[in-house]
Parts: structure tokens; C-alpha cells; sequence
């Protein structure tokens, strides 16, 4: 069985063609692990079991490390993601334009939880304090049918 996720990245077409968004293909047994924040309704096609397992951020750190996470950030949460990276060491990239993620059977979602950061109206940074006071928890959400 052939599964399909696909995400779109600007406002340009990458990978199958020159025109459009980011379609990732593969056959078999090849899962794709995207990361985000959030779940959305928008993410899973029809009726589906999920299994969620909670991670540490060095099992995250490490899939980071590997390139095996695509990241479905919004960018306008880089503050977030550079709390992130300040804390636990974990780079990923942050897509020019928030990705649209299709999720299959097989394909997971890595979400990083955050509570006690604080909401920024007036800056562009957490400080050290708030980042350290923070909590912040990462779970695997994976499609098992």
C-alpha cells in the first residue's frame, strides 16, 4: 500500500514538481515523524486509531540530530522554538509559511507541550528565567490504523 503525506512549504512548489507545495512519497514501511506544537483535526483523513507514547527531549534531541523529524511549526512561534533550542539542545528548522501535514497510517506527530511561558505582546524573546521555569513535555502521536 502506497501512503501519502504532504505539506506545503512558501508558496512554491518543491519536490515533484516546480509549482506547488512539498509532497513526500513513500512505499512500504517508510514513516514520516513530523514535529509541531499542536494536534489538529485537519492533520488525519477519515476514522483512525492513535497511539501516544511520551518522549524525552534527548529521544527527541536524538530524531532531531538523525534529520528524522519534518517539521509543522508555524514560524510565527520562533520565540518558542528558540526556548526550545536554548533549553534542551534540539534544532529543527522552521518552514518559511506554517506547513499544511496530511498524516497516514504509520506517520507520527512529535509534539512539545509548553506550560508557564508567558504570551509575547510587547517583545520577541523569552528571557532565561522564563525559559527555566517552564515546563515542557514531548509525546509521540503515531497513526495505527
Amino acid at each position: 500500500m502506497d501512503i501519502q503525506a504532504s505539506y506545503t512549504v512558501g508558496n512554491s512548489a518543491r519536490g515533484n514538481s516546480d509549482a506547488g507545495g512539498l509532497t513526500i512519497r513513500r512505499k512500504g514501511n517508510i514513516m514520516t515523524k513530523f514535529f509541531g506544537f499542536a494536534l489538529a483535526d485537519s492533520m488525519f483523513a477519515g476514522d483512525c486509531a492513535i497511539q501516544r507514547k511520551v518522549l524525552s527531549a534527548d529521544e527527541v534531541r536524538a530524531l532531531a540530530e538523525t534529520g528524522e523529524l519534518t517539521p509543522c511549526l508555524n514560524p510565527s512561534h520562533a520565540a518558542t522554538i528558540a526556548a526550545m533550542h536554548q533549553r534542551f539542545g534540539i534544532e529543527v528548522e522552521i518552514p518559511e509559511t506554517p506547513p499544511r501535514v496530511a498524516v497516514g497510517v504509520g506517520d507520527s506527530v512529535v509534539v512539545m507541550g509548553v506550560r508557564g511561558l508567558p504570551r509575547l505582546t510587547d517583545r520577541h524573546e523569552y528571557t532565561e528565567e522564563e525559559i527555566a521555569s517552564a515546563t515542557f513535555s514531548f509525546s509521540e502521536y503515531t497513526v495505527i490504523g
